[in-house]
């Protein structure tokens, strides 16, 4: 299917392009259990992102996330937010090197 699509790895999900940056994000507040790794997914998708959302021990949720700048941007200012129901008090990044390791955006338990 998408053999044919030089944008496109074999899975089909967007290549990494020069452009593209992958951030590991630390969101924390009131952030489990009011669908905010939902609400991750679902925004990343829209914004043709690939990685993770994941609840961590500590109440916090941890998210990885790559694809283009401006997209990872407006990922940035929604985490800020985050869904209704959501209290964000803390956000924080670090920035990763961008790899072709990640397919989709994704819920992790």
């Amino acid at each position: 299917m998408s053999g044919d699509d030089p944008s496109r790895n074999r899975q089909g999900a967007p290549r990494a392009r020069g452009d593209d940056l992958r951030v590991r994000v630390f969101v924390r507040g009131r952030v489990q259990g009011v669908w905010f790794r939902g609400s991750a997914r679902e925004t990343a998708q829209r914004l043709q992102l690939v990685g993770w959302a994941r609840n961590l021990a500590d109440g916090s949720v941890e998210i990885l996330a790559q694809g283009p700048a401006d997209a990872i941007e407006h990922f940035l200012a929604w985490c800020r937010q985050g869904p209704s129901g959501a209290r964000v008090d803390a956000v924080s990044t670090q920035r990763e090197i961008v790899q072709d390791d990640l397919h989709e955006f994704r819920v992790r338990t």
